[in-house]
């Protein structure tokens, strides 16, 4: 993996970072490092989720799901954190092998929303005697996860679907899912103790599904342990450290806005999950960088107009695989498009890349290109790490409580007390709404 930051250099771009801020920036890299190391030495909470490569145990994972291995089918039942992952992981590894070719993976469905309209369809779709339930939750009391599960779980009885047959269950030490499991001699894996949601793909929490559809876990965790083995003192010598202190800098001089754009379908989830990541971990105290997700080179014919002639509010973080399957262009003689023959589609999309770039850099406006060398279980699992590493590394900088969400936790007591389940003043605020109705 490699991270580009010349394009975010003040010589090149407004906002932009100049070499002697960067290097100044580097001092508080080292100081930031130390404290990083210092938390994943005592497994800290939060800087434990930095420890997961070495401690997540592939072979346990392998061994929970093998009653379920002939799924045709995957049903992750979870929400935030806790589908996010795996819905990267299994996006970005499934349907195709590393060299293109069709591999023979169930398909992934997620429940992550209680959406009524789109539980029912998603049921409907599912062959519900052929799928492999995985629900997260690791207090076992997530109002939407155990809503959802419930709905599946009598949608499979109505089907005369033994559901326990089905279900591998990835939750706490102690709640109702590890009773529930430990009545019905349930697979159960564990959420790993202090590590947040959104920092735990690289677990049992987003690990489930990639291993039912027979990929590589260990390749995952071998390239998330190269991400570790690369963190240092100097932003300079760690492409992680490099896209986050470069990041927060350009955060710092207005650029409050990260449009993340992967260059692979593969990878579109992959912009989710960033998104909650850096919004969830860095959005405090009035700081924090909104994340924006795109799609190259789809959003180039929508969203570009405004990364590179609106407000300079923004950075531009463009990601890519250096290798990939490619599909040759037939030729042709219409004309205008005659010169397209002979390329390939790889081609073609790596050219909608570099004049994305090159775009954006003769706007003055800043970007940073991030690498992978091909999609492939040890990349992803580098660039997972990678990218985690970044936000704790901002948050650090930024001195925010990167592991917190005051927020969320806000809304979830709200909403379970408009629910019935308890007495939460949160809940008593929505009747203070202000309303100005116009029919």
């Amino acid at each position: 993996m490699q991270v580009d930051i010349g394009n975010a250099l003040a010589a090149v771009a407004d906002p932009g970072v100049s070499r002697d801020a960067l290097e100044r920036l580097d001092e508080d890299v080292a100081r930031a490092h130390d404290g990083i190391a210092a938390g994943r030495a005592d497994d800290e909470f939060g800087y434990a989720a930095l420890n997961l490569p070495e401690r997540t145990d592939a072979a346990a994972i392998e061994a929970a799901v093998e009653p379920v291995a002939d799924a045709e089918a995957i049903l992750t039942v979870g929400i935030g954190g806790s589908a996010l992952g795996a819905a990267t992981i299994s996006e970005a590894l499934g349907g195709l092998d590393d060299e293109g070719a069709s591999a023979d993976a169930a398909p992934l469905y997620v429940l992550d929303n209680v959406d009524p309209a789109h539980v029912r369809e998603i049921l409907a779709e599912v062959p519900l005697d052929r799928t492999a339930v995985n629900v997260v939750s690791r207090s076992g009391t997530t109002a939407e996860t155990l809503s959802n599960f419930l709905v599946v779980r009598e949608a499979m009885e109505e089907a005369g679907v033994d559901w326990t047959e089905r279900t591998v269950v990835t939750t706490g030490e102690a709640g109702p899912l590890r009773e529930l499991a430990d009545r019905h001699d349930m697979p159960a894996l564990d959420v790993p103790t202090g590590v947040p949601g959104r920092f735990s793909a690289l677990s049992a929490v987003g690990l489930v599904p990639a291993a039912i559809q027979g990929h590589d876990i260990e390749g995952l965790l071998a390239g998330g342990q190269r991400a570790a083995d690369s963190l240092s003192s100097s932003l300079f010598d760690c492409p992680g450290y490099a896209y986050g202190a470069v990041s927060y800098a350009l955060a710092q001089r207005g650029a409050g806005i990260n449009a993340f754009v992967p260059y692979a379908e593969r990878l579109e989830f992959f912009a989710e999950w960033f998104a909650q990541l850096w919004a969830e971990s860095l959005g405090k105290d009035g700081l924090g960088q909104t994340p924006a997700r795109a799609l190259g080179a789809t959003d180039q014919h929508s969203q570009l107009q405004l990364y590179r002639a609106g407000p300079r509010d923004k950075v531009v973080t463009m990601l890519r695989p250096q290798e990939r399957a490619d599909h040759e262009i037939p030729e042709t003689d219409i004309e205008g498009l005659s010169y397209l023959g002979g390329s390939t589609l790889g081609d073609l999309l790596d050219a909608e890349f570099e004049a994305t770039e090159a775009s954006l850099a003769a706007a003055d406006r800043p970007s940073v290109r991030v690498e992978i060398e091909r999609l492939d279980a040890e990349a992803l699992g580098e660039l997972l790490y990678a990218m985690e590493a970044a936000c704790v590394l901002y948050g650090e900088l930024a001195n925010v409580s990167t592991f917190d969400q005051p927020a969320v936790e806000w809304g979830k007591r709200a909403a379970r007390g408009l629910l019935g389940g308890g007495e939460f003043e949160e809940a008593e605020a929505v009747a203070d709404k202000t309303e100005l109705i116009v029919e």
